[in-house]
């Protein structure tokens, strides 16, 4: 009897070969859901006179209060909500949507950014300036929100209030990229003076290498090679013997055609650099290339030799191979 019925069973499927076209329960389930929703989606209304826009504004508020009630925290609703009340160009009702929206979580930025955003595209620029102002007072450290508030200001013409906007930022320490952001308003207004006075600032509040190379790349692109000199040695006073600081100085001489500056320079990064600097050396060995002659790499070479074996006593492989690139190079 079982052997009757598995027989029964296995004869239904006559055609075994895999089908032209292949169907996925994911489809089924996408096609499903479409039917359903198109089912449920309401009709189209045409609205005649007053009376039917007015009946129609009431429902849908009421359709949203409901959703509200529901999901307070849900912030896309909210933004959904005001911007339905902005496109029925209310614009008292979208603005009072946001507010209340603010009251559920105003540590949340982007709802700042688009009410904000809101304000800006419909040219009620005295209440975007309050919003922004009042974003930036309570999340401060939101870069963000500095940048739009700035962009807004120099975009209607305010570089004074613009300024201002950044003097309030800088109090808040930002990173390297809010005081650069500084000093290029201030270039895009020429205002040469006050981007160095800016820079000044900035390498006081980031004594970084990085933000002395900027600073002095500043004054050479302006011409002023005594003030880039100038910034220069004062960054290796305060930074002490750092390497991309010192081939950055050296570099910056063989710009300015000081051959014999550079080289004192880099000269004294090699008597102060610790072992392992080979960027340094490479670049001294180019340098001497350029400007010199084999015995100033030779030079070279046996002070990274003595100076080697005087920090350790058993040189390893990868120095020996390093020193014998760096003979390769005077030939």
């Amino acid at each position: 009897m079982a052997n009757k019925v598995k027989q029964s069973r296995s004869a239904r499927v006559k055609n075994k070969t895999r089908a032209s076209i292949q169907i996925t329960a994911e489809q089924i389930l996408r096609e499903a859901r479409e039917l359903q929703e198109a089912e449920i989606r309401p009709p189209k209304q045409k609205i005649t006179d007053a009376t039917e826009l007015g009946d129609y504004r009431l429902r849908k508020r009421k359709e949203f209060e409901d959703l509200i009630r529901r999901v307070r925290w849900n912030k896309s609703v909210w933004v959904k909500y005001a911007k339905w009340e902005e496109s029925q160009k209310d614009f008292a009702r979208a603005r009072s949507v946001w507010e209340r929206a603010l009251e559920v979580d105003h540590r949340d930025h982007t709802l700042w950014l688009k009410y904000a955003d809101f304000e800006m595209k419909n040219k009620f620029i005295n209440h975007a300036r309050n919003v922004w102002d009042r974003a930036a007072q309570l999340l401060p450290r939101v870069d963000q929100l500095w940048y739009k508030y700035i962009h807004m200001e120099e975009m209607v013409g305010n570089v004074g209030g613009a300024r201002q906007i950044f003097e309030r930022w800088m109090k808040w320490i930002p990173d390297q990229q809010g005081w650069l952001s500084f000093t290029k308003f201030e270039l895009r207004h020429n205002e040469i003076e006050r981007a160095r006075e800016i820079f000044e600032r900035f390498v006081e509040c980031h004594p970084r290498v990085s933000a002395w190379i900027r600073f002095a790349k500043f004054e050479m692109k302006n011409g002023a090679m005594a003030k880039a000199r100038n910034v220069y040695e004062r960054a290796v006073n305060k930074l002490g013997d750092d390497e991309e600081l010192l081939v950055a100085f050296a570099e910056f001489e063989e710009k300015c055609k000081e051959t014999e500056r550079a080289r004192c320079i880099y000269k004294y990064a090699l008597d102060h650099i610790p072992k392992g600097a080979e960027k340094l050396y490479y670049k001294f060995v180019a340098f001497e290339k350029q400007y010199g002659d084999r015995e100033g790499i030779e030079d070279a070479i046996v002070g990274k030799r003595r100076r080697f074996h005087d920090e350790d006593e058993d040189e390893d492989e990868d120095d020996e191979v390093n020193i014998v690139l760096l003979e390769s190079q005077c030939y």
